[in-house]
């Protein structure tokens, strides 16, 4: 296939993703006057309903507007020869492989990002402001963006260059070294990022003594799960909205609440989601999801290594002088629509855990304080309750709020 032909069908890739997307989003706003079902009258009051009504609304319209602008950037950077005039660039400075790839996505991503930080600014100290949710401070907002390119630059550029010296040392068969590389890489984050990559960014204190740690070890106890980490984090720095979340898993297993959830919710509330984190680790759903990530890693890259010697690839995207960098924008491009498919999968089987999940909160404790808390941080996050099913299904890792109370009411 021509390079002519390849380009024709990134271009029809992006405008075809950017038009589906448009097209959910927009079904997706039209839900939101949909009459709220009976299982959720009690999330809001008609005050606080007017109020996620407007909050969906204005991240609909912002939405749209990022998502135009990130297309005609992209558009604009392939037709107007964008990627050969970087390449052209870091040429000038060096012609060692590795230190032009890490010199072309430096620039490459540097600039998106820098271009899309006026919207992430809006987005938080104008619409998360607006609507009462945001707590970050403008220098707070500035180092967290520089803490972010710091540690992309150390570990992305050492993993980009371990991947590239693979293929220059064992030319197509880089893939399974460099799936190899990727397992190690995350199965090591997956067990020390509560530990390593977290405290960069937040303050972790273990659990106060108390009757909410009391009943939460009670309940460990009961249902035979080793807890010896439970970490409280202090998201409320940044943003009111909650959470919790599971990480690890050995002995380096932990249960990480935020703040403004122990603020938010009730105590057997709150350890109804713990339960329902602890269904995830009984039903080896942790295991499950990152042995389904590192098979999908692994098709990736043994796609990438079918393109990566087609010069074409790189044309694709305009660059004139064949190499891995480009090729690896260009099937980047390409691989989008497979991505999707992948991704759609993921959604599915995240949703079926989350059900799975619940149900076990459900049997070792009870349905009703895990649906309070639902419902509850629903409220506070003003979050949709009447989601257009493609858009559930296209997007959703978690099942709505209105499919989880019925499954557990039944």
């Amino acid at each position: 296939m021509s390079s002519t032909t390849l380009f024709y069908f990134i271009l029809f890739i992006l405008i075809l993703e950017f038009l589906v997307e448009s097209y959910l989003d927009y079904l997706n706003a039209k839900s939101f006057t949909k009459p709220i079902p009976p299982e959720l009258e009690d999330v809001f009051d008609a005050e606080e309903y007017a109020r996620s009504q407007a909050y969906k609304k204005t991240n609909y319209n912002f939405g749209l507007l990022t998502s135009g602008f990130s297309l005609l950037v992209i558009l604009s950077f392939l037709s107007l020869g964008g990627f050969q005039w970087v390449d052209e660039t870091v040429r000038g400075i060096t012609d060692h492989p590795i230190g032009m790839a890490l010199l072309f996505f430096a620039i490459i991503m540097l600039g998106s990002d820098i271009l899309m930080t006026p919207f992430s600014y809006y987005k938080t100290f104008v619409i998360e402001e607006q609507f009462g949710f945001n707590k970050t401070s403008r220098t707070l907002f500035l180092i967290d963006k520089i803490k972010g390119w710091i540690m992309l630059a150390i570990i992305g550029g050492l993993m980009l260059s371990l991947v590239i010296w693979f293929f220059q040392w064992a030319g197509s068969d880089f893939w399974l070294y460099a799936w190899g590389l990727i397992a190690v890489f995350t199965v090591f984050i997956n067990l020390f990022y509560s530990r390593l990559i977290v405290p960069l960014f937040n303050k972790q204190t273990p659990l106060e003594d108390g009757s909410l740690k009391e009943k939460i070890e009670a309940y460990a106890q009961k249902v035979g799960f080793e807890l010896q980490n439970i970490f409280v984090i202090d998201g409320s720095k940044r943003s009111t909205k909650a959470n919790a979340y599971f990480s690890g898993f050995g002995k380096e297993k932990r249960v990480t609440l935020y703040d403004t959830l122990i603020n938010d919710l009730e105590e057997e509330e709150i350890v109804a989601v713990l339960a329902h984190e602890v269904g995830h680790y009984k039903r080896r759903h942790i295991i499950a999801n990152l042995s389904v990530s590192l098979l999908l890693t692994g098709f990736t890259l043994f796609l990438l290594s079918l393109f990566i010697n087609n010069p074409e690839v790189a044309r694709a995207i305009g660059v004139e002088i064949p190499s891995f960098h480009a090729a690896l924008i260009g099937f980047g491009l390409l691989y989008s629509p497979v991505s999707q498919l992948t991704g759609l999968a993921m959604n599915y089987m995240s949703r079926q855990f989350e059900y799975q999940a619940d149900h076990y909160a459900k049997e070792t404790l009870a349905a009703k304080p895990l649906i309070n808390s639902l419902k509850k941080l629903s409220r506070n996050n003003l979050s949709n309750l009447t989601p257009h099913p493609a858009y559930v299904f296209m997007h959703y890792s978690h099942p709505p709020l209105v499919a989880r109370v019925r499954r557990l009411g039944a």
